[in-house]
């Protein structure tokens, strides 16, 4: 049972193909988002990587904003409102000729990076910031605590974006980033703090032992556990 796997980011779209133990079969295949990009141009676009890479069998995808039951209901980094409502899924088991399977991008990341010990929370810093939450390897209902207020009246994604670290400067970034962690610290309680995401590269602080930074990778990763779990 072959997997293609798809991580769609605000700034790029990768993809790969897992074998049934999670090995990817070919080095990731990428594209650029296109800044004005349309749910049918979406689709078109993962239709294309996919050409590139080995047969598969199901589909798993990661979107940026929330998914329930294949349909997007928000999709803020990729700014447009013909998202909501779409239904990703069914769109691309008509284009890919395959079941998929789709939730948040950061609940994909997460599946590649997780133990399954505890409680375990996921961050990704990117274009946005996303967040993902487990109990003993099974997924919890989907927050958006990125557009939850964190500081001075402005949301995680507001003070840890791509677009807040240009602005602001790496330092500053990486002392916002320190509080962001205190806070969902004290939130969730977490056993243990995954961060993943493009700009986890950028981070230069001193981590305790129940916090890492995983590969970006687990964003393709993550494709094979969708599928075990029930509340995906």
């Amino acid at each position: 049972m072959r997997t293609l796997s798809v991580d769609i980011g605000g700034s790029h779209v990768k993809a790969s193909v897992l074998s049934e133990r999670g090995k990817m079969l070919h080095e990731r295949v990428r594209a650029d988002t296109p800044p004005d990009v349309t749910p049918s141009g979406l689709v078109k676009l993962i239709a294309n990587l996919a050409v590139s890479l080995p047969d598969y069998d199901r589909v798993s995808v990661g979107f940026p904003g929330v998914v329930r039951g294949g349909v997007i209901r928000t999709a803020a980094n990729l700014h447009d409102v013909r998202f909501e409502g779409f239904n990703l899924g069914r769109a691309l088991e008509k284009a890919l000729g395959a079941p998929v399977r789709a939730c948040n991008d950061a609940d994909m990341q997460g599946f590649g990076a997780i133990r399954g010990k505890g409680v375990e929370m996921v961050i990704t810093l990117g274009t946005g910031f996303g967040t993902a939450m487990f109990e003993n390897g099974r997924l919890a209902p989907h927050l958006e605590l990125a557009h939850h207020p964190f500081r001075h009246d402005r949301t995680y994604e507001d003070e840890l974006s791509d677009a807040a670290m240009k602005r602001v400067g790496r330092r500053t970034w990486n002392h916002r980033l320190s509080l962001a962690i205190d806070t969902l610290r004290a939130l969730t309680w977490f056993d243990h703090l995954y961060i993943g995401g493009g700009n986890s590269r950028n981070v230069r602080l001193k981590l305790p032992r129940d916090i890492s930074v995983v590969d970006n990778a687990a964003g393709i990763v993550g494709g094979i556990r969708l599928w075990a779990d029930e509340n995906a």
